[in-house]
């Protein structure tokens, strides 16, 4: 009977039982790969974990600032006051906390006939701290227009005892001369009234900002001529640092920030527009929100004799 040779080719020395020769440079490589892996593997893990030590340290280095730095506002924002209140706004901590933090100024506000009907009688304070003292209220914009709530504004800031100031929206497009009759036309100031304002804050788009910025003047030259006091300024703090804080060196200033990490007024504004998101009983609606860096005889330096 013939035995069929196996198919398998087997090694020559394995019928005596010699165990066959290993590749000595394959099984080094091989080592080599696995102790590379497992140490790269290793690395990884513990970049991982620096990674996630770091993320956490910064969160919670982050809640820290935050928790100290808006204390005064997280405190009001959960207080039972705070709570009882119809209005509520994720920034009206910042506003307590700004409030906080100039105690020792005056407070307002600013509005216009998009506030509708105002009760002027229930306005008495914001953050149910800081009393507010003054107000601007818009009078007209640009050549013709009049603002629609303006009269019984004006007579309401009176009545109830607010020092009130009148401005207008100045339209860069439309002629300065017209726009600066058209305010005097409508405004009439009394003693004790804080002086007009003068809003810019659109970019011209038919002109040059040159001759925008000589007809900012013209309004300015006709409207002090007519009333006896220099005009105050007001704009966004980059418009106003770009493009008109070289050319109105000698003007009352009133810059609009409503930065969340801005918390001080800067030395150069007089009033700092600080939110557009306040809550004032009798105001329906969300109302601007300002500060003047100086107390009550700093003010009076300003007013209409």
């Amino acid at each position: 009977m013939t035995t069929r040779k196996s198919s398998t080719t087997n090694h020559p020395l394995e019928p005596l039982g010699v165990r066959p020769k290993k590749n000595k440079t394959t099984e080094r490589k091989a080592r080599t790969t696995r102790k590379y892996t497992s140490k790269k593997k290793a690395k990884s893990e513990g970049w991982k974990q620096i990674k996630w030590v770091f993320i956490i340290g910064t969160l919670l280095g982050v809640g820290i600032w935050f928790g100290v730095t808006f204390k005064d506002g997280i405190y009001y924002y959960f207080s039972s006051k705070r709570n009882n209140s119809d209005e509520k706004s994720f920034f009206d901590f910042r506003t307590a906390e700004v409030l906080k933090r100039h105690n020792d100024m005056l407070v307002g506000f600013d509005v216009s006939q998009y506030q509708g009907v105002i009760d002027w009688s229930a306005i008495d304070s914001v953050a149910f701290t800081a009393p507010l003292e003054f107000v601007f209220i818009r009078a007209t914009m640009g050549e013709d227009a009049l603002d629609k709530a303006f009269d019984i504004n004006w007579k309401g800031a009176r009545a109830n005892h607010f020092i009130r100031g009148a401005y207008h929206y100045y339209r860069p497009n439309e002629n300065s001369t017209e726009q600066a009759n058209n305010f005097i036309a409508k405004v009439k100031l009394s003693e004790g009234d804080l002086p007009p304002v003068l809003d810019i804050e659109e970019m011209p788009k038919t002109q040059t900002m040159e001759n925008l910025r000589k007809g900012l003047k013209n309004w300015m030259s006709i409207v002090e001529n007519h009333y006896g006091v220099k005009p105050i300024l007001y704009s966004g703090e980059n418009y106003y640092v770009n493009h008109l804080k070289e050319w109105f060196p000698d003007h009352t200033i009133w810059i609009a920030n409503y930065n969340f990490f801005v918390e001080e007024i800067k030395p150069d504004w007089h009033f700092w527009q600080f939110s557009e998101k306040g809550v004032v009983e009798g105001i329906d609606g969300k109302v601007d929100l300002n500060i003047f860096q100086g107390n009550r005889n700093d003010m009076r330096k300003l007013l209409v004799r």
